[in-house]
């Protein structure tokens, strides 16, 4: 493994700045935060933090810039979005490469989510085109009866770093399809790739104001934004912990709330599955982004007819991966984002092995710079141990047996979590049962996951509520209005 990369005409990291009202700039106090490449440990660029005269400012700006959008026509506003996804795929090569800088994932990964950006602006442009309300049938003569879909407002979105973009567009997107503005907190650690996003929108002729970008504390910002009498609705995504935290003081200021919370993905592999493929699929998935997806498998429960050939090509897959820098070609598993990751995957196997679960594969630190960490299996942990009560949100997976269907769903459903699942079978039965046994917001049955625009994106139970896909993700923007009106 090297962690040395490839910057042969490269762009320079930049450091970057908040984006309010229109206008780049620095944070208030000219105070910034170091932004260090994962795979060094080094610092390549640093982000301006705002103060609480930039959130003022910030929020001053997205009332008027709603004020604006609000009324500009959907057919003008999509014009405008597919305009910020096409500048977007553009600049898609920079960006990507300042991506996998800040965040670590390989730079194929990183290209492949800016692309998925653009194909989610372009959808919610054009699924904003067909807000509807409707005309209801009058009790009385002379009385025409409707209901009217308007914008809820200015909008807080607080996005986290292991997908810096698509984070961000999904909220973005929604917001500005169905006529709202938004303040986006976006992630420290990930600061220009959300930036360049930002930036899109604007160069496309976005309004000033419409479009707000700051960074900072976490806690400090959405202490004073969620509660701010300019935001309407909040959108977060990230631990359970910090949303219920978020969701508890949105409701004491009776604010709109979406929620995409942590998980613990369950995958069933049923004993008539194509073990090949499973093991293919479901092993490449486990270290897409080095584990750090709320969607990635993670509790592998297997029939025990085939549980050790699954293992052995499981341990092939992991075993197959490339480790090293982003930008170093041939790479498929870059460093986790930062040091936390590395002691909490650490922690976490030591605690499995402490209560007689065994390693297939991995479980150890690779190298002293950089946080990588070996694609790590581990088989038959205990149901109280830390990896099976806890998000490793890492590059590890847990793998144990089972002989009835149903005691694998039971298993599956056992956590708090319900974000998503996985299954593999061939048996149409089995996929019936699974459909509708499984509490999950999303399911993906013999595939990795496609989160594709048009599908609803969301949890249930504690992952979460509320969807950030589908239609259903723009009436989480959308005021809901009766109106009656009597001909005199």
């Amino acid at each position: 493994m090297s962690t040395t990369a490839e910057t042969t005409a490269a762009p320079a990291y930049p450091n970057v700045q908040l984006f309010i009202a229109g206008q780049w700039r620095d944070g208030g106090e000219s105070k910034t935060l170091a932004v260090h490449d994962p795979a060094t440990g080094r610092a390549v660029g640093r982000v301006a933090v705002a103060t609480r005269a930039d959130l003022d400012s910030a929020c001053a700006a997205a009332l008027q810039g709603f004020d604006a959008w609000r009324k500009v026509p959907a057919f003008e506003r999509a014009k405008t979005m597919r305009e910020a996804a096409r500048l977007l795929k553009e600049r898609a090569g920079g960006i990507a490469r300042w991506m996998t800088q800040e965040q670590g994932k390989p730079l194929a990964e990183s290209k492949a989510e800016i692309l998925m950006a653009c194909d989610i602006i372009e959808w919610f442009a054009e699924e904003g085109r067909r807000v509807q309300g409707r005309i209801l049938a009058p009790r009385q003569a002379g009385v025409l009866q409707q209901v009217l879909k308007e914008p809820v407002g200015p909008v807080a979105a607080f996005t986290p770093w292991n997908f810096p973009i698509n984070q961000v567009v999904r909220k973005l997107s929604a917001a500005l399809a169905t006529g709202c503005s938004i303040i986006v907190k976006a992630p420290e650690e990930t600061p220009a790739s959300p930036a360049e996003l930002i930036r899109a929108f604007a160069d496309a002729g976005v309004p000033a104001g419409v479009v707000n970008l700051v960074y900072g504390s976490p806690a400090e910002i959405s202490q004073y934004l969620i509660p701010h009498p300019a935001i309407r609705k909040i959108t977060f995504t990230g631990s359970t912990v910090v949303g219920k935290q978020l969701a508890a003081l949105a409701g004491q200021h009776m604010k709109r709330v979406t929620m995409e919370l942590g998980g613990h993905a369950p995958v069933i592999v049923a004993a008539d599955a194509d073990i090949a493929k499973a093991a293919k699929i479901a092993g490449t998935a486990k270290l897409r982004n080095a584990g750090q997806v709320c969607i990635s498998p993670t509790r592998y429960l297997v029939h025990n007819d085939v549980r050790q050939a699954f293992i052995d090509a499981f341990v092939a897959v992991a075993k197959g991966a490339k480790l090293g820098h982003g930008l170093e070609a041939g790479t498929t598993l870059g460093p986790l984002a930062n040091p936390r990751r590395l002691s909490a995957m650490q922690k976490i196997t030591d605690d499995a092995l402490t209560r007689g679960a065994s390693v297939a594969a991995g479980g150890k630190r690779v190298g002293s710079d950089g946080n990588f960490f070996e694609p790590t299996i581990v088989v038959d942990a205990p149901l109280d141990s830390l990896l099976l009560t806890e998000e490793p949100f890492g590059p590890m997976a847990s793998v144990r047996g089972f002989d009835r269907l149903e005691d694998a769903i039971a298993e599956a459903n056992r956590l708090p979590w319900g974000l998503a699942a996985y299954a593999f079978t061939t048996s149409l039965k089995t996929a019936h049962e699974l459909t509708h046994g499984i509490q999950a917001g999303m399911l993906w049955i013999n595939q990795a996951a496609a989160p594709w625009a048009e599908m609803p994106f969301g949890g249930v139970k504690d992952s979460g509520y509320g969807s950030e896909g589908g239609p259903e993700a723009l009436e989480a923007y959308l005021n809901t209005k009766s109106v009656a009106v009597l001909n005199t």
